[in-house]
C-alpha cells in the first residue's frame, strides 16, 4: 500500500479530528479500531463533498463498506490532532476503491492509510445500484 509522504493536494478532501481520551487503549494511544472510526469520518465527508453523490444520498442512496484494508504506521497520543485525507482510486459501475490516510496536524508525520472498496446501495430496495454520473471525475482521485 502506498505510504504517501504529506501534501495537501494529495488528497481532495481533509478533516481534522482531535484524539479525545475515550480513543485510548491500556497502551495510552489511540486503539486500533478507534483508526477506523478516523477513516469512517473521513468518507462520511468526502461523499457530502462530491454534489452528485450528496444528491443522491438525499434520494435514499449510500455507499455500503464491503472491504477495507488498513496498515497501521505510527501510534497517535492522546493530545494529538490528525488529520484525515481521503480520495477515489478508481471508479467502477456500482462501486468505488478509496485511498486514505491519516498525518499528525502538528508533524505532517503518516500514522496510516487505507485503502477501501464501497458499493452504491439502494437503502430503500437493498441492492446496489449503478454510481451517479460525475461531472469532473478526475479531481476526486488521489494524486500519488
Amino acid at each position: 500500500m502506498d505510504k504517501p509522504v504529506y501534501n495537501p493536494d494529495t488528497f481532495f478532501n481533509w478533516i481534522e479530528l482531535e484524539v479525545r481520551f475515550r480513543d485510548l487503549d491500556p497502551l495510552r494511544h489511540v486503539n486500533n479500531s478507534v483508526f477506523n472510526s478516523y477513516f469512517e469520518e473521513g468518507r462520511v465527508q468526502f461523499v457530502g463533498q462530491i454534489p452528485e453523490f450528496d444528491h443522491s444520498v438525499q434520494q435514499g442512496k449510500s455507499f455500503v463498506l464491503v472491504h477495507i484494508s488498513i496498515d497501521y504506521i505510527k501510534p497517535i497520543q492522546y493530545g494529538e490532532t490528525v488529520l484525515v485525507g481521503s480520495a477515489m482510486k478508481e471508479l467502477g459501475n456500482s462501486s468505488v476503491n478509496g485511498f486514505q490516510a491519516i498525518y499528525s496536524k502538528e508533524t505532517k508525520e503518516l500514522k496510516a492509510v487505507a485503502e477501501s472498496i464501497g458499493v452504491w446501495f439502494d437503502l430503500k430496495k437493498n441492492r446496489p445500484v449503478r454510481l451517479p454520473e460525475i461531472k469532473d471525475p478526475g479531481k476526486y482521485l488521489y494524486k500519488s
